[in-house]
């Protein structure tokens, strides 16, 4: 339901919405413009010295305006001529011309009311409450997505247009939210939807009926600093039942032009106060810096409208297009969805369209949507969830975690969880493990036990499928088949092997960068975005599912670069060492922002061995800033496979690596590299204790020996591998 709020306003009323922010924005530079190029009053000048300085320099003045800004206009009558000024304070003598700006006064109709009047204001009015709407929806998104208003600044992941998106947001919301709910109180003053509020003081009935007291004679208007001046009116010339009218910031009031005697004043009341403030918010007339500041946020609204733009396309793409979908308040099996890349949302198309052809009415949404309430009629849920990096929730199941925990009964209908993921990696569908565990805890029951799909396998959904078919009594066929992921081609340009004497034949293969769309380069898709540590899906001949390699580069390097050991039997290996330059392969990148050398200057531990090197090279490629990087490297035997030998030597020399420590397997001295990491304990120790943040990379025996030796070797400082995960500063790339 938020999210449906905040998609429909923005995107039926993003034009609109884009007038009033950069419009509103422009006329947030005028007041600070008009503020700091107006001379100001001195201090303790009051209103009668001001207002003899102006009558002696103009005879025939009639009235004295001060703007909020500080601005002194005043106008008068020279026989018979009308005739205004800007105001110095200091002289009482004009200085600039009193005409509106013409571009201030272009701007305040656009912005007001598209230059059509009433109407025009009536579309404006709509296009603030869609502003209000949508800020406060996306305000209650970012809080989902993030888990909690308390981690509303949690580092940001994803493509770029989310993050330009969500972290504009973060910053500007407040401020739209202030500007958006001031212009609709605005309007409602203009149409008359508000009282009035006002109680100016009645006209006396009396006055003394004679004329020409000195100014500096009239006790109110010598007590009265200027900056609490608004307006001073002359009496007509020639009328002795007329009066002086003075407003100021305190209220307003009637002296007689005879005596100068205060004959009726009334203070503002307590609604004149509330809208006076209000208009001062949204003008940011009388508060130039907070107007200024207001229109910065409000640039954000452009940024904000294309990115979601970009977002909402996006996620059209990656989502299956579900015939038949049910409404939710309608459904009997609930089938809700946690998917990072988009995969896991074919698996559920397959699902809801062999239980709709099963004579179920089934309702798919994202879990991040989840509202028990929304589903009355719900016998079942099933939930199918994938895992980003280390065991987190991924994109469309932000927040689930925290609502469930949040529910103080779970729902009747029983819950059937399925996990997808690669067991090659350490956190093998551990979020829809947590979750199942969640919910078992809290008293969830469970329509069958947890089960996982690995690697995208139609073999496992389609055995999981028999089981849910038997628990509801139906018979459920799923045939799934794959979305290919869309690929680009890669050209090879060049190739190191190593590893041929030690019988493990391993090769740098480096391929031209293709062209990426701006689009793609928003988006992060295709070959758009991409850093060392992500991972390039290679799709081989002859085979349906890709397989993926550790990027030794980044787009900033110019190249796409990965280091690929031959594996007896390998499909893709054999494919990949077998490329010569020129020819070319399908591949995509996969973002792994888990294993990404986060920036700082805090130093960097990176181990690795065999492969392993790959995007640990591509850390200290990047390492443009010279922060401190030690690297621990394993290999065979130093002449046949030290990867990267004469690039790290270079690197050294110029910076970018402080500390190179190798081990070698095979040799006169063989040791592996965590036998080298023992033999530097101390060095390590000191690091860690600076700040450092490790990341191993290569084979899960090497990730595990390293480690139990950094377990070892950390012991006496009370940290622990586990612990510096949880802190961010221990990362593994295993496989």
């Amino acid at each position: 339901m938020i999210r449906m709020l905040h998609r429909w306003p923005g995107l039926l009323a993003l034009a609109l919405v884009m007038v009033l922010a950069i419009s509103g924005a422009a006329l947030s530079v005028f007041p600070v413009a008009e503020r700091f190029s107006t001379p100001q009053a001195e201090a303790g000048l009051t209103v009668a010295d001001l207002s003899e300085r102006i009558r002696t320099a103009y005879p025939g003045v009639e009235q004295i305006r001060r703007a909020p800004s500080g601005r002194i206009t005043a106008f008068w009558f020279d026989d018979g001529t009308p005739g205004a000024a800007v105001i110095d304070p200091a002289t009482g003598k004009g200085i600039a011309s009193a005409d509106p700006n013409p571009v201030e006064r272009w701007l305040t109709s656009l912005h007001r009311s598209l230059f059509l009047g009433d109407a025009g204001r009536i579309v404006m009015a709509a296009g603030a409450a869609a502003m209000l709407v949508l800020s406060v929806s996306g305000a209650m998104l970012v809080a989902r997505r993030m888990g909690g208003w308390r981690r509303w600044f949690t580092p940001l992941r994803g493509p770029a247009s989310s993050r330009i998106h969500t972290g504009i947001a973060r910053v500007a919301v407040a401020g739209l939210i202030l500007s958006s709910a001031t212009a609709l109180w605005m309007a409602a003053s203009t149409f008359d939807l508000l009282p009035d509020g006002a109680a100016p003081p009645a006209f006396p009935t009396e006055v003394s009926g004679s004329t020409g007291v000195s100014l500096a004679a009239m006790e109110p208007l010598s007590v009265i600093p200027v900056t609490e001046l608004r307006e001073l009116s002359f009496p007509y010339p020639g009328d002795a039942t007329d009066a002086f009218t003075l407003k100021t910031d305190r209220g307003s009031g009637y002296l007689d032009q005879g005596t100068g005697e205060l004959l009726a004043w009334a203070e503002l009341t307590m609604w004149e106060r509330i809208s006076e403030t209000i208009y001062m918010l949204h003008t940011g007339q009388g508060a130039a810096s907070l107007g200024l500041v207001l229109g910065v946020l409000a640039l954000g609204v452009p940024a904000m409208g294309v990115s979601g733009l970009v977002l909402w396309f996006a996620g059209r793409r990656s989502r299956p297009r579900l015939r038949g979908n049910h409404p939710a308040n309608g459904a009997a099996t609930i089938l809700l969805v946690g998917s990072e890349g988009g995969s896991t949302w074919g698996f559920a198309a397959t699902l809801q369209h062999a239980l709709t052809t099963a004579g179920q009415h089934v309702h798919v949404a994202p879990m991040s949507g989840f509202e028990p309430a929304r589903y009355p009629q719900a016998e079942r849920f099933v939930i199918l969830a994938a895992t980003w990096g280390e065991g987190q929730a991924p994109a469309t199941a932000k927040g689930f975690i925290e609502r469930l925990a949040a529910l103080e009964s779970v729902p009747e209908a029983p819950l059937a969880v399925l996990g997808f993921g690669d067991r090659s990696f350490p956190a093998f569908c551990a979020f829809a493990d947590e979750v199942g565990s969640r919910a078992a805890a809290k008293g969830w029951a469970q329509l069958m036990p947890f089960d996982t799909v690995d690697r995208q396998s139609p073999q496992d959904f389609a055995r999981w499928g028999r089981a849910l078919g038997a628990a509801l009594g139906i018979e459920l066929t799923l045939e799934h088949v794959p979305t290919p992921p869309v690929t680009g081609r890669l050209t090879l340009i060049s190739r190191r092997d190593y590893g041929a004497e030690v019988q493990a034949p391993t090769t740098i293969l480096r391929f031209a960068l293709p062209e990426a769309t701006f689009l793609q380069r928003l988006t992060g898709r295709g070959f758009g975005r991409f850093q060392a540590g992500d991972l390039l899906g290679v799709l081989p001949e002859g085979a349906d599912l890709p397989r993926f390699y550790s990027l030794a580069s980044g787009r900033r390097d110019g190249f796409v670069e990965i280091v690929v050991r031959k594996h007896p039997g390998g499909l893709c290996s054999g494919q990949l060492l077998a490329l010569k330059p020129g020819q070319a392969i399908r591949a995509f990148v996969r973002h792994n922002p888990a294993f990404h050398a986060a920036a700082g200057r805090s130093p960097l531990i990176l181990i690795g061995a065999g492969t392993g090197i790959g995007p640990l090279a591509g850390f200290i490629r990047g390492n443009s800033r010279k922060r401190p990087i030690h690297l621990a490297f394993g290999m065979r035997h130093p002449d046949s496979d030290f990867l990267y030998r004469d690039d790290l030597a270079g690197w050294q020399v110029d910076g970018r690596l402080a500390r190179l420590t190798t081990a070698n397997s095979r040799g006169a001295k063989p040791r592996h590299v965590q036998d080298a990491l023992r033999a530097e304990s101390a060095e390590l120790i000191r690091l860690v204790h600076e700040g450092a943040r490790i990341m191993v990379c290569g084979g899960r025996d090497m990730a595990s020996g390293v480690a139990e030796a950094l377990t070892d070797i950390l012991a006496p400082t009370g940290l622990t591998p586990l612990a510096l995960k949880a802190e961010g500063r221990y990362a593994e790339d295993i496989y």
